[in-house]
């Protein structure tokens, strides 16, 4: 392979797009990160809720168990995150090193100057 078609290669491939999943957080840590959060301010809000609170909702502790649920969710989330971790795809083309780039390039015996 000559030169110019090495390059080549490697300027298309380093000037091509990434995905945007690539450049994006994980996105389960948020999820679940906000939804343990407002799980435990419904849970403290359900707790401590007034009477006359339980009486609108018919007698059911609604922030408590929206509280519980939501916790749950969101813990889920980043259990999920945590067992599954994102993997960035690698380019089959970067794992090579360049000595071995190198190294292919020029064969034992071959004229590789310019002139």
């Amino acid at each position: 392979m000559s030169e110019q078609h090495i390059m080549s290669k490697q300027a298309d491939q380093s000037s091509a797009p990434k995905s945007a999943a690539a450049k994006l957080f994980d996105l389960r840590v948020l999820i679940g990160g906000l939804f343990t959060l407002y799980g435990v301010v419904l849970i403290v809000t359900g707790i401590f809720a007034s009477a006359a609170e339980i009486q609108k909702a018919s007698g059911i502790k609604i922030n408590l168990w929206m509280g519980i649920g939501m916790l749950i969710v969101g813990l889920l989330f980043l259990l999920w995150w945590r067992l599954h971790p994102m993997e960035h795809p690698v380019d089959p083309a970067h794992e090579v090193l360049p000595s071995a780039l190198h190294a292919a390039e020029t064969e034992p015996g071959k004229d590789t100057s310019a002139f």
